[in-house]
């Protein structure tokens, strides 16, 4: 059976990305609504700007967020492509799991 490759270095990067419990709190923040600004996302995190800076220049690099210059703040948005790439491979391991599994139960019950 062939499996297609994914790209698996951007796919780790994103895994990578939201193995920190403080970036997935910024994920699900940006997913409830418009974009926001590090002042606003900062709000009730008992982190400084500058920390909340730094884990969102991780999920950019990631491509899971996207900033855009709005006078003078960046203003974060969620990329959906860079979450969508990850589910598909998730998908596609869970997939393989779950022939293994079949195959395992298979072999035992023969």
């Amino acid at each position: 059976m062939s499996h297609p490759r994914a790209d698996t270095s951007s796919v780790a990067s994103v895994f990578a990305a939201l193995g920190d419990p403080t970036r997935l709190a910024l994920l699900s923040r940006l997913a409830d609504g418009p974009a926001q600004s590090v002042v606003e996302l900062t709000r009730g995190t008992g982190l400084t700007r500058q920390g909340i800076s730094k884990h969102l220049a991780v999920l950019e690099e990631a491509g899971v967020v996207s900033s855009t210059r709005v006078g003078r703040e960046s203003r974060f948005a969620i990329q959906p492509a860079g979450l969508t790439e990850a589910s598909r491979y998730l998908e596609r391991a869970s997939r393989q799991w779950d022939d293994a599994a079949a195959r395992l139960r298979a072999l035992v019950e023969d």
